[in-house]
């Protein structure tokens, strides 16, 4: 989504690619657990090719916050890097899940 406001009151999704060594260190349950503590919405999951994909809807602030900590020092494994894209909230989730 081009021009986000993090101020806005509207609800976003966030889909984001993490790359490093993200699978079988705990990774996808503890991006769970801060979604959860920042009241997102969503889902991670590993893909084929040894990253994890994270999708979450929330606003926008706890979005960005959520990105912040998956590039951040704390996380399982080790992060190389994290792609990410912004789209309108989809179909909605009740909760953050593990895939």
């Amino acid at each position: 989504m081009h021009g986000r406001d993090a101020h806005s009151d509207e609800p976003v999704r966030v889909t984001a690619w993490v790359r490093g060594k993200v699978q079988r260190v705990g990774f996808r349950w503890w991006t769970r657990a801060r979604a959860l503590e920042i009241g997102l919405t969503g889902y991670a999951s590993n893909l084929g090719d040894g990253r994890v994909q994270v999708v979450a809807e929330g606003l926008a602030a706890d979005c960005e916050e959520l990105l912040a900590l998956l590039r951040g020092p704390d996380t399982p494994g080790g992060v190389s890097g994290v792609t990410e894209i912004w789209t309108a909230v989809g179909a909605g989730y009740e909760s953050f899940e593990i895939r």
